[in-house]
Parts: C-alpha cells; structure tokens; sequence
C-alpha cells in the first residue's frame, strides 16, 4: 500500500488551483462514506509514477491529511490535454463492509509452461481487465492467470480463475473468456511436385542438375556443326565476265 501526504485545500477558485499546480501540487477531492467531501492536494512528484501505472484505478492508497490517515481509491484522474500531466484527482473513501465495483487488471503467469506456446502458440487476451465486486477491505491488485498445461485451441474463462472470498465479476450471466492459446499463423509455401511428378517433368525435357554440364557441352558442339554445315553449303558465287561494249566504227 502507497502512503501519501496530503493537504487540506480550502480555496477552491480556478486561480487557487493553478497557483497549486505551478508549485508541484495536484488538486484533488475526497467523497463517500458519512464523512463530508474534503479538497486536498497532494505532491505531484509522489504520485506521478503511481498515476501513470495500469493499477493506478484499482490501488488502494493512504492518505496522510494533517496527521490523519484514510484508506482511499482512486476514481477518476483529469490531464492536460497538451502536456498530458495530471491536473485533478478524485478520490473514495474506503468504508469497511461496504463492497466496491473495480476494473482489476490480469496477469498471465508461467508462459514456458504452456505447451501450446512452446509449440508455436500465440497467447490471445480478451481481456486485460476484468470488472470485480469486492469488499473494500479485500481489494486484490490482479488477478492472476496460470498457463501452465494449456495446449493450443484451450479457452480460458472467468470459471477457471481463483478469486478471494467475497470477489466476483459483475458479468453472472455468462461463463466468458479472459484468453485463449491459438495457433500459430502460418504463411504457405508453393507446394513443390511429389517424386514421381518431378521425374516426369525432367522427361519431358528438364535436365537434371548432374547432367546439366554435359547437356551444355552438346548443346555447343551442335551449335559448331550446324555452323560448318552452312558454311560447306553456301558456293562462293561465280563473277559473271565484263560485257564488251561494241567499238565503234570510225
């Protein structure tokens, strides 16, 4: 559990708050229970590694106010849209008895021990989160995931997951899937030509590559003969006598 310190806020105007937030604070508000609602603020260099984790929603935190310490939860954190800091944070009271309704995040334990992973497998999650009802007192940070023994078509559902006394999901009206193992995705080849194919098509004409070096060798001796060939058939062409032009008589 986190401990914060905490100061009470009496002045709430705009102005107030972004005097707060230039020296390092965040505004905030604490509500529920019996108690009134209280403005405080809080250190933002405390909580900014907090604020930006998965848990940060479902974290049960203990504010220090003056002295006096209360178990809270936060509900709901506002940013900046252009820096992304965050300006104001809403808090609840953590009242005994009572039960509150929060996203707890999955964890998936024991990945080497999946057979269906070890073979290829691909570990696809539905859920990431899962909304439980829980007792105030009995907040779990996660909710843990084993995959040790799942093969690849295996569906794991809300039913197979060990949940503390008195947590539930708040979807009863179905057994529903947190993930599942499935196969790999696989890319397919050309399918190369069974023995007997590739012996048929090598008669048809392919050369074989033992023989590829011999085939060429021919190939230019018979490219010599066809050129001798022509040669001894073509006959040096006979030149044809001048013709005698006619004297004339003087």
């Amino acid at each position: 559990m986190n401990n914060l310190k905490a100061i009470k806020r009496v002045n709430t105007s705009s102005g107030s708050n972004n005097k707060l937030r230039s020296d390092g604070l965040i505004p905030a508000i604490i509500y529920g229970g019996k108690d009134a609602n209280q403005n405080i603020s809080i250190s933002k260099k405390e909580i900014k590694n907090i604020v930006s984790s998965d848990t940060f929603l479902s974290k049960v935190l203990e504010l220090d106010i003056d002295g006096k310490k209360e178990k809270v939860i936060p509900r709901d954190v506002a940013f900046n849209v252009v820096s992304e800091e965050p300006i104001h944070i809403d808090f609840m009271r953590i009242v005994s008895g009572k039960k509150v309704i929060l996203e707890i995040p999955v964890k998936f334990i024991n990945h080497p021990d999946s057979p269906g992973l070890k073979r290829g497998g691909v570990l696809n999650i539905v859920r990431r989160k899962v909304e439980l009802k829980c007792p105030a007192e009995n907040i779990p940070n996660e909710i843990i995931v084993d995959l040790a023994g799942t093969d690849i078509g295996t569906s794991i559902k809300i039913s197979s997951v060990k949940l503390e006394n008195d947590v539930s999901p708040t979807i009863t009206d179905r057994d529903f899937v947190i993930a599942t193992v499935a196969s790999p995705t696989i890319i397919k080849e050309p399918e190369k030509p069974a023995e007997g194919e590739a012996a048929a098509e090598g008669a048809e004409g392919e050369v074989p590559a033992e023989g590829a070096e011999a085939a060429a060798k021919e190939g230019e001796a018979a490219k010599k003969d066809d050129k001798s060939k022509e040669s001894a058939d073509k006959k040096p062409e006979e030149k044809k006598p001048a013709e005698k032009k006619p004297t004339e008589k003087k």
